[in-house]
């Protein structure tokens, strides 16, 4: 699955995660499609998510590899992985123990609603 991400500079990415081989992973709970958080893989943290059953993320402000839960103890266990059309973004449904965001909520995007 590794080989068919798209790492290629691209110019509408202005934070230049595609260039340093980052890509977005959306975490979703897999039995009812709540979405999670959104964090950042690489093909190391793709490797150990998928080897471990243990979602593993890169971290941009740490430059280190993070396991969810290691710390707070709500973890994310890995039930699949699933490639987007464009091969740009990962959805990674798990199953969530206690919340998902650092802020203690079950979920990052639960702080309201964006006027249409």
């Amino acid at each position: 699955m590794a080989a068919r991400l798209k790492r290629s500079p691209d110019p509408d990415d202005p934070l230049g995660c595609a260039g340093r081989g980052l890509v977005a992973a959306i975490a979703q709970q897999h039995d009812t499609g709540e979405v999670l958080m959104m964090a950042w893989m690489d093909d190391e943290a793709l490797h150990r998510t998928l080897t471990t059953g243990r979602a593993t993320y890169w971290s941009r402000s740490r430059q280190e590899y993070w396991v969810k839960g290691d710390t707070s103890g709500h973890v994310q266990r890995v039930k699949e992985v699933r490639l987007d059309c464009d091969g740009d973004t990962l959805l990674v449904k798990v199953d969530q123990d206690g919340a998902a965001c650092h802020t203690g909520a079950r979920t990052c995007f639960d702080d309201g609603l964006l006027g249409a």
